[in-house]
């Protein structure tokens, strides 16, 4: 399935409209600026539309409904409100205004403009709800047009929610083009990209990989790759509390999710610390498993038998040994003797680990380029001098170990501004 200007084809007619897309391009980028205003318009009222359960059908067919906490952040981005704060935090001027600069020393005047950067592809991954939408949504706040390659597992809620954008407006039509066309159609991806100026792609090491062998020369490269986020525990402010915030974000976010806590780290030495706090959290796990239960059999049957694989690798590489597992309902601990940050078993599955202050630098290293999120929890007066040392290892995001996943508009994504990427400084002189 293609969207172009507005209209729906099929596979059958993409070369037709792969040969004609560079002149509809042009044509579109030699007139007016989109307005900002028009964009804002059209993204605040299908955010409505979402919420009045226009998309509940679609919704459905993913395992999700309008209340599902994803759901509800990516239409609380859509809001007016929110998409002028960024545009105003991110970009700090309206998009096409033109704004005098006079250097010191005498140097020559000059009129500063942020222009689109003019036509960029967006190569959507899965692992986020409506993270097509909101890609395109930045592409479309910065006045570019867009290129949007739908991931696997879209299911036709992006299309259908770009069509009931541009019944509302459809000045946008002209600016937003979807290819339902699969990661290994790489002949295809190189045709879309020869005709940008900019890439963005989300998706891990191996996608990113890829795009950057068959990008041209001189295209932007905006890569939002996969990301470890972890808890960080060194003494309470309000142990049941904090333990309990944990254990909930652990079984809500399914640990899919950038931010998602992948390796809790304890401050200590000890490994029989880390066994005292593997039976002391458990329960947490087991009554967060029971509260925010997996949504269909699928879920569990995925996770059961995530669990039992990474069992089974275990053993063979004969590392059981070296790891004593704290099963519980739905979910599991894994007292490790090791201090590596990787990748959790998800669903509930997750490994404790040693890690002193005074090595977090040299141990989170590592992973550098890699790092999001910290969820700390420690004593109020240590809170100040841990974060500053976790920011020093490369962390851009520490929060409350309970708020790792929490979306704030306006704030930075893996530590910069997105919608300044998608644009351009120009410098004319009078």
């Amino acid at each position: 399935m293609i969207l172009a200007k507005g209209k729906l084809y099929g596979e059958e007619e993409r070369e037709v409209l792969l040969a004609r897309l560079e002149d509809e391009i042009n044509e579109t980028r030699v007139r007016a600026p989109l307005r900002s205003e028009t964009v804002i318009a059209a993204l605040d009222a299908l955010g409505r539309h979402i919420e009045n359960g226009q998309f509940d059908a679609q919704l459905a067919a993913l395992g999700l409904s309008r209340r599902t906490d994803a759901v509800r952040t990516a239409t609380a981005m859509l809001r007016r409100e929110n998409l002028e704060y960024r545009l105003h935090m991110e970009l700090g001027m309206h998009l096409g205004s033109e704004y005098p600069l006079t250097p010191p020393n005498g140097s020559a005047r000059r009129i500063c403009r942020a222009v689109p950067l003019g036509t960029v592809l967006h190569i959507a991954a899965g692992n986020a709800d409506g993270l097509p939408v909101l890609s395109l949504a930045e592409g479309l706040l910065t006045g570019n047009i867009n290129l949007l390659k739908l991931p696997q597992a879209d299911g036709g809620l992006s299309v259908e929610a770009v069509r009931c954008m541009l019944e509302i407006e459809p000045e946008l039509a002209d600016y937003i083009y979807i290819f339902d066309t699969p990661s290994s159609d790489v002949v295809t991806l190189q045709r879309l990209a020869a005709l940008c100026d900019g890439i963005i792609t989300w998706g891990g090491d191996a996608a990113i990989e890829a795009v950057r062998r068959f990008a041209p020369v001189g295209a932007k490269l905006i890569e939002w790759g996969h990301r470890l986020s972890f808890a960080y525990i060194s003494g309470y402010e309000d142990e049941q509390l904090e333990l309990r915030a944990l254990a909930e974000h652990i079984i809500q976010t399914k640990q899919l999710l950038c931010s998602s806590c992948q390796t809790i780290f304890l401050d200590t030495e000890d490994m029989e610390q880390v066994y005292a706090f593997c039976e002391k959290f458990l329960p947490y796990l087991e009554e967060a498993s029971r509260r925010f239960p997996q949504e269909g059999i699928e879920e569990t049957a995925e996770q059961t038998l995530r669990r039992y694989l990474d069992e089974m690798v275990q053993a063979i590489r004969g590392r059981a040994a070296d790891t004593r597992v704290y099963r519980g309902e739905f979910c599991r601990l894994e007292a490790c003797l090791d201090d590596n940050l990787v990748l959790s078993g998800l669903f509930g599955n997750c490994p404790v680990k040693r890690l002193p202050a005074a090595r977090m630098l040299p141990v989170l290293r590592r992973e550098k380029g890699r790092l999001q999120t910290a969820g700390l929890i420690c004593a109020p007066e240590r809170r100040l001098a841990l974060a500053q040392r976790l920011m020093c290892c490369g962390l851009v995001r520490i929060t409350r170990a309970g708020d790792m996943s929490e979306s704030l508009c306006g704030e930075a994504h893996d530590g910069e501004y997105p919608l300044r990427r998608y644009v351009r400084i120009v410098e004319v002189e009078p």
